[in-house]
């Protein structure tokens, strides 16, 4: 079934939604802004247990000089979810992706991996270059995050705590849970405190789930979306990277998006002042910008 999605303000729909399925029994619930197929930008989230509404403001922008496409993940948002704990690995997700872009007629796509999201990027990347024209790493990182690197940082200790304090209640599950640890971790999600109302409106409207909690919870881990040997990998495929990162980011450091940069052969970063990790957020003019200059094939500073 196909609806749309009115973005406010506009007198036209932007987002048509639709379920597509991807394998049996598994159906990606997919937004898409109208565009032509041979520019299309499909863009991946994080999370995992959240949805793709977070990132729909201010890609829809691109809308008409790109197909934006934004799918909730396998075990998220309207996607499929209840699914066993299992069906819920990055290779799966990949695999999924795999399929969406041919049944949204082939490739090759842009991409943009935002946050974990990022992550499952690279490996779309790695197992189908040839369904990828360009990637964007948003606000992730493709060499490994250690806690040392972020240093001694007392603003991102207290903006973090109430984050922490959920993740150690063992009476949240689910969706409950999801919800609970974004809401608290809204202040370190976004750096400009003008951006954190906005930011928790935006937050009410994300439908979290409880998918790859309750995996992790029934296995003890997870595997790791991380790609081995990303640089190398990623340096095989190709394909040209643009890493960018709010410079405030207290999730993924982002003196890892200019190493990465340094290390890739067709790369470059671009460092946003005054953004967190929620640089799309913070500043949404400078960091679209960036995206739709890079997709263009230009310099992005």
């Amino acid at each position: 079934m196909t609806s749309f999605h009115v973005e406010p303000g506009s007198v036209t729909p932007v987002w048509v939604e639709e379920h597509l399925p991807v394998e049996p029994g598994v159906a990606l619930f997919t937004a898409r802004t109208a565009g032509p197929a041979d520019r299309t930008l499909l863009v991946v989230h994080g999370g995992p247990d959240w949805d793709g509404s977070y990132l729909r403001d201010p890609l829809h922008r691109l809308a008409l000089a790109h197909r934006v496409v934004v799918p909730d993940l396998r075990g998220c948002g309207r996607s499929t979810t209840g699914l066993p704990p299992g069906a819920c690995t990055p290779d799966a997700v990949v695999g999924d992706l795999v399929t969406l872009i041919d049944v949204l007629g082939g490739g090759p796509v842009d991409v943009l991996g935002f946050s974990w999201g990022g992550l499952i990027a690279q490996r779309l990347a790695d197992a189908a270059p040839d369904r990828v024209r360009r990637l964007v790493l948003a606000s992730t990182s493709v060499l490994p995050v250690e806690e040392v690197q972020f240093g001694d940082w007392p603003e991102r200790t207290r903006r973090r705590a109430a984050e922490g304090a959920v993740w150690a209640d063992p009476t949240l599950a689910g969706p409950a849970f999801a919800r609970a640890a974004a809401l608290a971790g809204a202040p370190a999600a976004v750096w400009r405190a003008e951006a954190l109302p906005g930011w928790r409106d935006r937050l009410a409207a994300v439908r979290f789930s409880g998918d790859w909690l309750a995996a992790w919870r029934a296995t003890g881990a997870l595997p790791s979306p991380r790609l081995p040997d990303p640089v190398r990998r990623l340096a095989a495929t190709g394909r040209p990277v643009l890493l960018l990162h709010g410079r405030q980011d207290m999730v993924f450091p982002a003196d890892l998006a200019r190493q990465a940069a340094a290390a890739l052969p067709d790369a470059r970063a671009v460092l946003l002042d005054d953004a967190g990790h929620m640089a799309h957020v913070d500043s949404p003019d400078a960091w679209l910008a960036a995206v739709r200059t890079f997709l263009a094939g230009g310099a992005s500073c």
